[in-house]
């Protein structure tokens, strides 16, 4: 699907818009054609158009929930990557965007053991994160 430079532009300025006023709030930011949020952490988009249906790629990943006709909550759920189409009343597509759903790098620990790798999630407490099928490398 191709994408109209104005979409992306005004997406690309409010999330922008949206990250100065809550960058210490929100642990996720918008870069090129993707949209980073951290695992367990949630994003609110606020969009110009009211929203008609949300489509995410893979649930595992990442969840959605629409707030308001304009507002959409995106949750990381686990490591990966996934899609998010966000399409308008008339069925056009207002957002079509990779999501990279990562681990907050200032709260994990890794253990390297020979080849195998445990990564530990500290916040506040270390818990193991363990691979789901789909995220799995």
């Amino acid at each position: 699907m191709t994408h109209s430079h104005p979409v992306r532009s005004r997406l690309m300025h409010a999330l922008c818009g949206m990250a100065l006023v809550t960058m210490s709030t929100l642990p996720a930011q918008a870069t090129d054609d993707v949209i980073r949020v951290f695992m367990d952490h949630a994003r609110i988009l606020k969009l110009d158009r009211t929203i008609s249906k949300v489509i995410i790629g893979n649930a595992a990943v990442a969840d959605v929930a629409i707030s308001d006709p304009q507002t959409i909550v995106l949750t990381g759920k686990s490591y990966g990557t996934t899609n998010l189409v966000i399409l308008d009343q008339a069925g056009d597509a207002i957002v079509d965007e990779r999501i990279l759903v990562s681990v907050d790098e200032a709260n994990t620990l890794r253990v390297f053991k020979q080849t195998s790798r445990s990564v530990f999630s500290c916040s506040p407490s270390c818990e193991e994160h363990v691979p789901t099928a789909a995220t799995s490398p």
